[in-house]
Order: C-alpha cells, then structure tokens, then sequence
C-alpha cells in the first residue's frame, strides 16, 4: 500500500517537474513552475507566475524530498527558492496580499526539515512582514494592504505559521476569531468578513482550502499546548484543567473532520466540490494536506481521536484513489482531472488561458492546463503516501 502511493506520488512529481519546471530567464541554479501547460510564450516568459502557486509548488517539493532525500530533489528546491526571489524582484515580501505571503512563509518554513537544507534567514523576514500587518482593530490580518476585508485563506495560513514558529497566542487569536465569525449551521468555515460602513458583512462562500487551513490551525495549536503543558493524555482526569484549552481546538478539528465528511464528499469519501481551475485548482489539494496532517498528527489518546483520524485518512485515501483512476496519461505520465470525480481532459494549445482579476487568477478554458489543478493532483498523492506511510488503508 504504501509503495503503491509512493510510486504514484513519483509519478505526479515527475509530470509536474517535466512540464512546468523551468529556469527563470534562462539563468543557471534557479527554477519555477510554468503555469499552463501546454504553455504560452508569456507563461514561459513568467510574464505570469503567480506567486502563492509557487509556494504550493515548493510544498510539493519538499513533501517528495521527505518521503526520499536525494541530490536532485535538494537541488530543486534550492533552484525554486532562487527562482521565487528572483522572480519577485523586490524582496520575498514584496507583496500587498498577506495570504500569499503566508502561504510562501508556510512553505519555506518546512525547507529546514530536509536533509542538508536549512531555512533561509529572509524567511524570518517575511515572517515578521506577516505578522506586523495584522489589523489594530480587529486584531487579525486583512486580505490585502489597505483593504477591510479580514479572510481565513489569509488567517488560516497565517495561524499555521505562527503556531510552528513559538507564536502560539497569536495564533490562537486568529483562530478563535475565525470560530467566533465564520462557522455556518453546517459546522463549515466560511470566507471572510467585509468591513462595512454599515458594519461586519459576513461573505458566506464555502471553500475546501478556508476547512483544510482551519484543521491545520487547530492541529498545530492544540498539539503545541500540549507541549507547553505537559498534557499526554486529555482524557486524564488529573490532566482536565490543563486539558480544557487543548480541548478546544480538538474538538474544533473533529467537529469540522465530520462536517467535511458530511457535506464535502460523496458517500464513498471523495472530496467533491467544484473549484474548477485557476486559484480554484488548489483548493482541493490545500483540504487534503491538512486532512493527511489530522490522520497522522493527531493524538490517538481518545476514542474520538482515532475516529476523526480515521475518517481523515479514508478522505485521503478515497479521494486519491478516484483522482488516480480518472487520470489521463500522455507519455506515461498522468494528468489529473479538476473534479475528482470526472475524467480528466486532455489540455489543448488553444482557447482562454487563466487571467488575474482583482487579485484573483481565473481558470483556463479546460481547467487542467492551469497548474494549480495539476498542483492538487500531486498534493493530494503526497497526502496519501504520507497517509500509507503511518498504516492506513483505503
């Protein structure tokens, strides 16, 4: 089983690498991931790269370095790394939207836990960059510089990166913010909220990405507090006052696993919702990297513990292995499908490609030319290999 999703994994790896890995203008030791595919001379140019789509791009990376350290992949990384701070010009923060910002943060802050790679110290700068931009009043990040719009693909990933890097109260402050505004009857997390002169407009839309940073939030705080007080066991009943903080994000992560289940997957557990190409293309994939992270994170101190990590993994697993039977393969190497329930189209040379409208990138004509889709594909395999890895099966 775990061989299967590895070598699969392998497989995604090498069909994003071989068609999309490319150096930034040609200059040597650096690298990005072309957009489309089949590409055109702007995408190939990196006229368009977009920037939290090479973040995503560099999780993938090191997700494979993880499973199997070797010199070509240490390489990559270090290429990308270059690529993603030639190519902005001005500095990594050199940004106005706080969630791409935080999704590179995210990204580049796992860097350190391959072999024979270390953080760059300009991700610390970024890392303050993101944290000095939160909102004097409302105490949490907007969108964008100068916006009034205060999103969880902004706080979701922000939190994650404040929990790993010993911030646990700003942390816990986003999160609890977002559970005190953004939770629909469903138990889902909704968008955002909207500033108004009237007051708060809450933007109700539902989006796999806002669950999958969410239960990553959740995870890394409640199981940094346990380090920091020493719980092992929440069931314990000398451990309950201590416990009750881990608690809560706990019960957060296992409410939302179920909610997900419920209402974001078929009866089989395959994640179906429509998220088309463009930024879309990663909202999937963004859901189940958390979801891997909950089946193989989580404590299994309680009996609801190993249930929520069990339906986690069965998302995964379930998801992967639909989006791998509706594969198309063109020289050996597989195309992935932005439903996860329908078969993949073949990518075409022609018609629209993915544009950026008011800070958002619109999908292509058939949405598996866009990377981001391809992108989903392959995160989704990780998740499952990484799943495989601790002993579940489908």
């Amino acid at each position: 089983m775990q061989e299967k999703w590895a070598h699969r994994a392998d497989l995604a790896e090498a069909a994003i690498n071989e068609r999309h890995s490319s150096r930034v203008w040609g200059i040597p030791r650096t690298n990005l991931a072309v957009v489309s595919w089949p590409a055109t001379a702007k995408d190939k140019a990196f006229f368009r790269w977009h920037y939290w789509w090479q973040a995503h791009y560099l999780d993938c990376l090191i997700d494979a370095a993880n499973r199997r350290t070797t010199a070509p992949r240490v390489r990559i990384i270090k290429n990308t790394m270059r690529g993603i701070r030639l190519r902005n010009l001005r500095g990594l923060a050199s940004n106005r939207y706080y969630d791409d910002k935080s999704w590179l943060a995210l990204a580049a802050g796992r860097v350190g836990g391959v072999k024979k790679l270390r953080v760059p110290s300009r991700i610390r700068e970024l890392e303050l960059d993101i944290i000095s931009g939160k909102d004097g009043l409302t105490g949490v990040l907007p969108w964008r510089t100068n916006e009034t719009f205060y999103n969880v693909p902004t706080n979701g990933p922000a939190a994650i990166m404040m929990a790993r890097t010993g911030r646990l109260d700003q942390a816990m402050a986003l999160t609890d913010w977002v559970y005190d505004n953004l939770v629909d009857e469903r138990g889902l997390i909704m968008d955002g909220v909207r500033m108004r002169m009237h007051g708060p407009d809450v933007v109700k839309d539902i989006h796999p990405y806002c669950q999958g940073v969410m239960l990553g939030a959740c995870l890394e705080i409640s199981n940094r507090l346990r380090e920091h007080t020493g719980v092992t066991d929440v069931a314990s009943v000398e451990d309950a006052e201590k416990a009750d903080e881990v608690l809560r994000y706990v019960t957060r992560l296992r409410d939302l696993v179920h909610a997900i289940a419920k209402d974001m997957a078929t009866p089989q557990g395959v994640i179906d919702w429509n998220t088309g190409g463009g930024d879309g293309g990663l909202f999937k994939g963004i859901l189940v990297r958390y979801l891997a992270d909950v089946a193989v994170s989580l404590p299994d101190d309680t009996r609801l513990n190993k249930a929520t990590k069990k339906i986690a993994a069965r998302l995964v697993l379930s998801s992967a292995e639909s989006v791998w039977n509706h594969r198309l393969e063109v020289d050996g190497l597989p195309v992935f499908a932005a439903s996860w329930t329908e078969d993949a189209r073949l990518p075409q040379n022609t018609g629209p490609v993915g544009s950026s409208h008011g800070g958002a990138v619109s999908g292509s004509s058939i949405p598996e030319r866009d990377l981001s889709v391809q992108l989903s594909g392959w995160m989704l395999l990780e998740a499952a290999a990484r799943v495989a890895a601790a002993g579940y099966e489908r």
